[in-house]
C-alpha cells in the first residue's frame, strides 16, 4: 500500500516537472517570437526611415539645385514674350528661340531626338508646355551630341535637334532661358534639366508633349 502510493506521488512529480517544462519551453517561444518580431519590425521602421531620409536629400538636393543660378544662363522676360497661335511665320530675336509667337501644334518632345532640323514655330510651342530643346550644330563633337541624345532619350519633356545657324556649339534652351555649353558632362546641363523641365517657368504646365508633330 505504502509501495502504491510512493509510485503514485512520483508520477505526479514527474507528471508536474514536465509540466513545469512545457510551460518554460512555451515561455521561451514566445519570448522568442517577440524578439524575433521586435526585430523585423526595427529593422522595417530602420529601412523606412533610411528611405524617406534619402527621399528628402534628394528632395532638398533638387531644390538647391533649382533654386541655385546657372551661370551664364541668359534670361528674357516672360511676360513679353508672345504665346499668340499663328499660320504665319515668326521672326524671333534668338536663336534658338526660348519664346513667342507659335503654331498651334507643338513637336513632340517626349524624349524626342530628331537627326534633321526642326520648325522653330513647332518647338517654340513645346517650350510653353515646359519642355527643354537641345540643339547643336556641328562644332559640337559627335561624342557628345551622342551623350545628350542618350540624357535626351531619357527625358520626357526634352527634344533635340540640330541647328546649324546658332551661335554654341551646344546650347538649351527653355521658356525664356538659355543656356551655351561645350560638353555633355558640364554640370550645368543637368542643372538646366533639374531646374527647367516642366519648371517654374512653364506657362503650360502638365500640358502634351506627344500627339503633336514628329519626324
Amino acid at each position: 500500500m505504502a509501495a502504491n502510493r510512493s509510485a503514485t506521488a512520483d508520477r505526479r512529480a514527474r507528471i508536474e516537472e514536465m509540466r513545469r517544462a512545457e510551460q518554460a519551453r512555451e515561455r521561451r517561444n514566445r519570448f522568442l517570437t517577440i524578439g524575433v518580431s521586435a526585430v523585423v519590425v526595427l529593422s522595417l521602421v530602420g529601412f523606412g526611415g533610411y528611405v524617406l531620409n534619402k527621399e528628402s536629400e534628394k528632395k532638398e538636393q533638387k531644390e538647391a539645385v533649382a533654386k541655385a543660378p546657372i551661370k551664364d544662363e541668359k534670361s528674357w522676360d516672360a511676360k513679353k514674350l508672345g504665346r499668340n497661335h499663328v499660320t504665319t511665320a515668326v521672326t524671333y530675336e534668338m536663336k534658338p528661340p526660348v519664346g513667342g509667337d507659335h503654331h498651334q501644334v507643338w513637336q513632340n518632345c517626349d524624349g524626342d531626338v530628331y537627326k534633321a532640323p526642326v520648325a522653330e514655330v513647332n518647338a517654340v510651342h513645346s517650350l510653353e508646355h515646359g519642355a527643354v530643346w537641345v540643339t547643336y550644330n556641328k562644332k559640337a563633337p559627335e561624342a557628345e551630341v551622342k551623350k545628350l541624345a542618350e540624357k535626351v532619350g531619357k527625358t520626357p519633356y526634352s527634344l533635340m535637334s540640330p541647328v546649324d545657324d546658332q551661335a554654341g556649339a551646344i546650347m538649351l534652351s527653355a521658356w525664356g532661358k538659355q543656356v551655351t555649353v561645350d560638353s555633355a558632362t558640364d554640370p550645368r546641363v543637368d542643372a538646366f534639366f533639374t531646374k527647367y523641365v516642366q519648371g517654374p517657368q512653364t506657362p503650360e504646365p502638365g500640358a502634351a508633349c506627344t500627339g503633336g508633330i514628329g519626324q
